[in-house]
């Protein structure tokens, strides 16, 4: 009798058990909804709806600021009648439709942060509102820059909330397919915040080793760089002269090697970018400092140039050989596009000739160096094997001038794979 009611009993203890960890998180939720709901509604009826009334802010600039706070507002208002209800499930299978106001305000918080700061330091009218409103006694001492980080902060509940959910949900149960939705959507809105977040920190590191660089030539800034590392290595001569200790920053596509300006110089803390080395058509080699012996060499070759980098610290070494490892295996893996003769021809060529009658007519045409315009072909940069001859014979159709051109290149590469001085 024992031994049939074990099984039962267990399973059905099993079921208590999540429904106590269930009906713990719901309330929890309940909770933590109806105060957000209580914060969101001071940001606003205290700053939204009395900015537009008194028409302190401009609307451009009070929309850059709040964004789509008020509509997130009135989502999570309805949100909060189901699951006072007890309608968990049904409550955010209405609500995630309406996850784009969260994506509107995820996408415009850092710029939202920015443009309020703005505004505080040149609006003396704002700046003395948001103080009184703050004082009042239902903010609680709460700024408004905190304020707007709300709904930023509330994805990453509502992700764990949802989880513990539907972990302790029977899957029989209705809300059980309901619930796992709302994890899915509610979870890419959590990534966006993630993938925002990593190329906001990215922007301002490479804003942060622009403004170290003196002068405008070394452009560190460009769209699709990402900053890996920087430090000290001693580059090592050719000609096997005194190593000299040089500043390099690793980027995702490039290596910039910078000198420190001269202490006697006005921007002493400054550097001066020097080389700037593609890692396209890098290899890259450990010549010593495999074992734990003090340092080591690495050794990287370019097209038109070659590094022997050394340093007396034999954990910074890896570090750098495992980060130039990294940073080129990523970029030589991105797949080559090549295009054939047919696609090319479809792009017009300046240098087409119209007719035999233009031809003849010019007795200097056909000296003339045979110009093909990088817009023509995509604005893709081109450059070949083996050097191709300064000056080439005038061909009588586009056609048999590209029989003798092989285009490959790789995708959003705007620059060859040599050494740059700067």
């Amino acid at each position: 009798m024992n031994f049939s009611l074990g099984p039962r009993c267990s399973i059905q203890e099993q079921r208590e058990r999540w429904e106590r960890k269930r009906s713990r998180t719901a309330r929890e939720l309940v909770q933590t909804e109806q105060h957000y709901c209580q914060q969101l509604k001071l940001v606003t009826t205290y700053f939204v709806e009395i900015l537009k009334a008194k028409g302190t802010l401009r609307p451009n600039i009070s929309e850059n600021i709040f964004s789509s706070i008020k509509a997130i507002h009135s989502v999570n208002e309805s949100l909060l009648v189901h699951l006072e209800n007890g309608y968990f499930g049904q409550g955010f299978d209405q609500f995630c439709p309406h996850l784009q106001h969260y994506h509107i305000y995820v996408d415009n918080i850092y710029n939202a942060t920015k443009m309020l700061g703005i505004q505080l330091k040149k609006n003396k009218a704002f700046r003395r509102f948001k103080k009184l409103q703050e004082a009042r006694p239902e903010f609680n001492n709460q700024t408004l820059e905190k304020l707007l980080q709300l709904p930023i902060l509330r994805i990453d509940q509502y992700k764990h909330f949802l989880q513990d959910l539907a972990a302790n949900t029977c899957p029989d149960n209705p809300e059980f397919q309901q619930l796992s939705r709302a994890v899915t959507a509610v979870c890419e809105v959590s990534q966006r915040i993630e993938n925002n977040t990593l190329h906001h920190e990215n922007h301002l590191q490479l804003r942060r080793v622009q403004k170290l660089l003196k002068g405008r030539k070394t452009k560190v800034l460009a769209a699709g760089r990402w900053y890996i590392r920087e430090g000290w290595l001693n580059v090592v001569p050719p000609k096997g002269a005194e190593a000299k200790p040089k500043m390099f920053f690793l980027f995702s596509d490039v290596l910039l090697q910078a000198n420190r300006c001269s202490p006697l110089h006005p921007t002493s803390g400054y550097f001066t970018g020097q080389h700037m080395y593609p890692l396209q058509d890098c290899t890259l080699e450990k010549v010593f400092g495999h074992t734990r012996s003090k340092g080591g060499l690495l050794s990287l070759t370019f097209p038109k140039a070659k590094l022997l980098l050394m340093s007396s610290n034999q954990e910074d070494l890896n570090d750098w050989y495992q980060s130039l490892s990294s940073a080129i295996r990523k970029l030589q893996s991105k797949p080559t596009i090549v295009h054939h003769r047919d696609q090319l021809n479809q792009r017009p060529v300046h240098t087409t000739v119209d007719s035999h009658s233009s031809l003849s007519g010019s007795s200097n045409a056909s000296r003339k160096r045979n110009v093909v315009n990088s817009e023509d072909v995509g604005k893709l940069p081109v450059q070949l094997e083996g050097s191709a001859p300064k000056r080439m014979k005038q061909c009588d159709t586009a056609e048999q001038r590209w029989d003798n051109l092989i285009l490959v290149f790789h995708s959003g590469e705007a620059s060859s794979s040599g050494c740059v001085i700067l």
